[in-house]
Order: structure tokens, then sequence, then C-alpha cells
């Protein structure tokens, strides 16, 4: 990818994760927020979003890191097992054990006494559903062989990220960070390739004009007198 295009997936990603959380903010924190509007508190609520603006950046930029390292892991991956079969083989298994993870480690921590464990395969099954779709519109922009890696990143990684929110437990932030994750990883995801495809058109254009404009060996040659 061309350093043009990788400034503009960071930029983008991160005004994604600033409107998206700005977006979501306001619907999990409305019941806060609702006063500032009713009463017109402009200060307030440009305060209020700006904060929450600020948070989707940080988000955003977790994003983004949890991207780049799953990159370099998946590179790692496919040289040490050398065939990617096996290595989507281990991917797939260490997907069942986060999503696992994501419903026994919560249950045990945050679970009162005889509360059934129903209540939390909430997250794991929307990060599983989430997981799905988007792996499913990746395999159909590239390839099948894509569809176990951006399964990997959307489960695994997006949880790795939300592990500080997770072991607070608050609903709140589970969804504000939970949601911001989830949608800049996908458009992450999504915008790769077609980042790449370009950055690659755009080098094949620039090596096309320098040899376009390379002078003959009749206009180099030195004049007689």
């Amino acid at each position: 990818m061309t350093s043009r295009n990788l400034v503009r997936l960071f930029m983008s990603t991160l005004l994604v994760g600033g409107l998206t959380t700005a977006i979501v903010g306001l619907v999990v924190r409305w019941s806060e927020l609702q006063p500032y509007f009713v009463d017109f508190q402009l200060k307030d609520i440009i305060s209020a979003i700006l904060w929450l603006v600020v948070m989707g950046f940080l988000f955003s930029a977790i994003s983004q890191m949890g991207f780049f390292a799953y990159l370099t892991v998946h590179r790692f991956g496919l040289g040490i097992f050398k065939s990617a079969s096996l290595w989507n083989g281990v991917q797939v298994i260490l997907i069942l054990f986060a999503l696992f993870d994501l419903v026994y480690l919560r249950y045990n921590a945050f679970a009162d006494k005889g509360e059934s464990i129903l209540p939390y395969l909430g997250l794991a099954a929307a990060a599983l559903i989430i997981g799905l779709t988007v792996s499913w519109f990746k395999k159909q922009q590239t390839n099948q062989a894509a569809f176990i890696p951006a399964l990997f990143f959307m489960i695994v990684v997006t949880i790795v990220e939300w592990v500080p929110v997770l072991r607070v437990n608050d609903s709140n932030w589970l969804y504000l960070m939970g949601v911001t994750l989830s949608i800049c990883n996908a458009y992450q995801l999504l915008m790769l390739h077609k980042l790449n495809a370009q950055s690659e058109q755009e080098r094949q254009n620039k090596a096309l004009q320098k040899t376009n404009h390379k002078p003959s060996k009749k206009q180099t040659k030195k004049p007689s007198i």
C-alpha cells in the first residue's frame, strides 16, 4: 500500500470511529444527555458530543493497532505452519476458544449465585453474527481463502481489543466500545483490498508515465558542434 493510501485509511478509520461513537453514545447515554437537549444547553451538548468523538478516536486507534498487529501475526502464521489450510485450522480453534472465554470468564466474574448463563451468551452471539457477516462480504469481494482470516480478525482481535471494557462490565461502555471496534474493524477489513488494488494501479501509472517521458537516444545525443 502506498503511503498516501495508508494515511487515507488511517484518517478515514479515525473519522468512522469518531462518528460511530458519537451516534452510539447519544443512544446509550440518552437518559443522561436528554436534559441538555430538552433545555437546549448548547454548551453542554457540544461538550458531550466532542467528548464522545474524542473517545471514538481513541477506540479507532486501538482498532487500527489491532488490525496492523494481526496482519503481522497472519504473515508469521503462514510462515510457521507452511500451509494456509493448517493455519486456518489453528485460527478456527482460537476463534472457538475466544467465544467460549467471552461467555465463561464473564459468567464466572460477574454472575450472581444461581444466575443463568444465558444472558452472557448475547455478546458472544453478536460477535459471531457480525464476524460471519463481515467475513462473507470479504469473501465475496476477494476470494474464499479470505473468509477464515477475516472471521478470526473480526472475532478474536475484536475481543482482545475489547478486554479493558469487558473487565469493567459496564453496559454503556460495553456497547459504546464494542460497536465502535466492530465497525472500525469491519471498515478496515473491507477497505484493505480496495486500497491495495488502488495503490498497485497508482504504481503502474507512475511507472508508465516515467517510461513515456524517458528521452529518446536522438534527444540525448550530444550536439556535433
